[in-house]
């Protein structure tokens, strides 16, 4: 998390500096509780790592990845315990089935704290986006960088049955415990979306929207990058 924190800072000084000019290149990715995205956005950022040094400018800017980082940073900035971004956030949190179950009432009404917890998390994401060469998981991402014209806008999605399987698998929960699992944390992951957004979102919202449950890590990133390089967000020399 520090290098994250020194590098978001570093940003920061370019973007009051003026020494940022243009916006992005970024990609969010949004996904359902049971895909992985973490995977995705490992795999991406080290391709994209190498079209960069393989441009004509043979830049060395590396793209990373961030998802819990922004969460520190906005507890930074808000000198919070992480813990209390993640109650307001609740994609993330590490608790019992019964606490994620009972953490919020069917519709959730965000108080005047929560709310400025969500406009550093905004702020926060917005800024990383515009300064680019980054993959941002979660975080209502899609929504924040929308206006972004270097940007593409991913989805993971799956049959509920295959992820409440694939949860059982990795966590070592009952049918019952994972379902109840996985309902509930996309329950909580679209109340905070949607928050942001205004509204309920839909598959207009994103540029490319994949099955997980049938196509592999590999494919999907090779997806990915060829969209990436036929809308010019990345070049490489050798095949200009």
């Amino acid at each position: 998390m520090k290098n994250f924190l020194t590098h978001y800072l570093e940003e920061e000084r370019k973007r009051n500096d003026g020494e940022i000019s243009s916006l992005g290149p970024v990609v969010t990715i949004s996904r359902e509780c049971g895909c992985s995205a973490k995977r995705i956005a490992t795999k991406l950022s080290k391709i994209l790592t190498g079209y960069n040094y393989l441009s004509e400018t043979k830049t060395e800017v590396e793209w990373n990845w961030v998802s819990k980082d922004l969460i520190d940073v906005a507890a930074s900035e808000l000198e919070m315990e992480p813990e209390e971004i993640k109650s307001v956030m609740l994609g993330e949190v590490r608790r019992s089935i019964h606490e994620i179950a009972t953490a919020f009432s069917p519709s959730k009404v965000y108080d005047s704290e929560d709310q400025q917890v969500i406009d550093t998390i905004k702020t926060v994401v917005r800024n990383i986006a515009e300064a680019g060469h980054y993959i941002i998981v979660g975080r209502a991402a899609s929504v924040i960088a929308q206006d972004i014209p270097q940007r593409l806008s991913i989805r993971l999605q799956a049959p509920l049955e295959w992820r409440i399987n694939r949860i059982m698998q990795i966590s070592n929960l009952s049918w019952a415990e994972a379902e109840e699992y996985v309902i509930e944390i996309d329950r909580q992951r679209n109340l905070f979306v949607e928050h942001v957004a205004g509204r309920k979102l839909d598959s207009c919202d994103f540029d490319l929207i994949f099955n997980y449950s049938t196509i592999p890590d590999d494919q999907i990133v090779d997806v990915i990058v060829n969209v990436l390089k036929n809308k010019k967000i990345i070049t490489n020399s050798e095949e200009d």
